[in-house]
C-alpha cells in the first residue's frame, strides 16, 4: 500500500538578487530591496514529501534515516549560510526559493523517494516543486477584511434564515480573510523567478485586496448585488478577476485558498486559459508533518 510521508526541517540562509551583466540601476529596478548587497536572511522551513510501500514495521522509511539525509545533504550545508556561494547552482541562476526548492529535489531525489517539496522563505511566500523540469509553484498570501450578509433577494428573512442561519442577519457581519494565491509557471534559468514577484504582488494588491478591503461586500463590490458572497462565491470571482492578469506576466493561475475563518475556508483551480492547453490540472498533495 502507498503511502505519503512528510519531513520538516528547517535552516537559516541570506541570498542577493544581482545579475553581474545588469547595471546598479538596473538589477535595482528589477530586484528592488533584494538587490542590495550583501543581500538578506530568511529563517527558512522545508517539507519534504516522500513515498513507498510500508514495510513489516508499518513505516515507509525510517524516519531518523531520512533526517540524517536531509541534515547531511541540504541543511548542514545551507544553515547559516549565503545562499549565492555555497552550491555551484547558484552560479549561474539565482537562489530564489522557487528554483532553491527544485535545487534541494535534485540533491535528495538520489537518496529519498521524494514527490514533493515545499518550502517556505517565510509565512506569506512559499514555493513547491513535483519534479517536472523546470515548472514550479508559488504561492503568496495575503489578507484583507470585508463585511458581508449572506442571504438571497427573493427569499424571505424567515427562509434565509433556515438556508444561511445567522449569517442572514440583516445588518451583516465581518470577516478577517486570509487569501492564499498559487500560480505556477517555468523558472528562468537566469533569474531563477517563474513570476516577477513585486509585480504579482502588486497586481493581487490592485485587483483584490484594495477594492474588497475594508468593504461591505453586498453592496460596494457590483458582483455581489447579485451573487451571494458565500467563501466560494468570493473565492471564484477573486480567481476570475486575477487569471488574465497573472496570465499577462507570464504566469499562470494555479488555485486561489479563501480562508473566511479557522473553521472554515474555500479554495478554487483556475481553469485552463487557450494557449496553455498542455498543462495538466492536478492538487497539489496536502501535507501533514510527522
Amino acid at each position: 500500500m502507498k503511502c505519503i510521508i512528510n519531513r520538516r526541517a528547517q535552516f537559516s540562509a541570506s541570498h542577493c538578487y544581482w545579475l553581474p551583466e545588469l547595471s546598479e540601476s538596473a538589477n535595482a529596478e528589477r530586484f528592488g530591496p533584494c538587490a542590495k548587497a550583501p543581500g538578506h536572511g530568511h529563517n527558512y522551513v522545508l517539507f519534504v514529501s516522500m513515498e513507498g510501500d510500508l514495510d513489516e514495521y508499518g513505516m515507509v522509511l525510517n524516519l531518523s534515516e531520512v533526517k540524517q539525509v536531509i541534515k547531511g545533504e541540504i541543511t548542514s550545508q545551507l544553515d547559516f549560510s549565503h545562499l549565492n556561494d555555497v552550491w555551484p547552482e547558484f552560479q549561474h541562476t539565482l537562489p530564489t526559493t522557487e528554483y532553491l526548492a527544485k535545487v534541494i529535489w535534485d540533491r535528495l531525489a538520489p537518496h529519498l523517494p521524494v514527490v514533493k517539496i515545499q518550502l517556505f522563505e517565510h509565512p506569506e511566500l512559499w514555493a513547491e516543486y513535483l519534479g517536472d523540469a523546470m515548472e514550479a509553484y508559488l504561492t503568496i498570501s495575503t489578507h484583507f477584511s470585508a463585511a458581508h450578509r449572506l442571504a438571497l433577494p427573493h427569499l424571505s428573512y424567515e427562509k434565509n434564515c433556515e438556508i444561511y442561519g445567522k449569517c442572514a442577519r440583516p445588518n451583516g457581519h465581518g470577516h478577517n480573510y486570509h487569501l492564499e494565491i498559487t500560480v505556477k509557471g517555468s523558472i528562468d534559468p537566469r533569474t531563477g523567478m517563474l513570476v516577477d514577484l513585486a509585480q504579482l504582488q502588486s497586481v493581487i494588491d490592485e485587483t483584490v485586496v484594495e477594492p474588497f478591503d475594508h468593504t461591505f461586500l453586498n453592496k460596494d463590490i457590483p458582483y455581489f448585488a447579485e451573487v451571494v458572497p458565500t467563501a466560494e462565491n468570493i473565492a471564484i470571482h477573486i480567481r476570475d478577476l486575477l487569471q488574465p492578469p497573472i496570465h499577462n506576466l507570464g504566469a499562470s493561475l494555479y488555485k486561489v485558498k479563501l480562508i473566511e475563518s479557522p473553521n472554515n475556508s474555500a479554495e478554487v483551480y483556475a481553469p485552463v486559459i487557450p494557449g496553455e492547453e498542455g498543462v495538466v490540472e492536478q492538487p497539489l498533495p496536502e501535507l501533514a508533518t510527522v
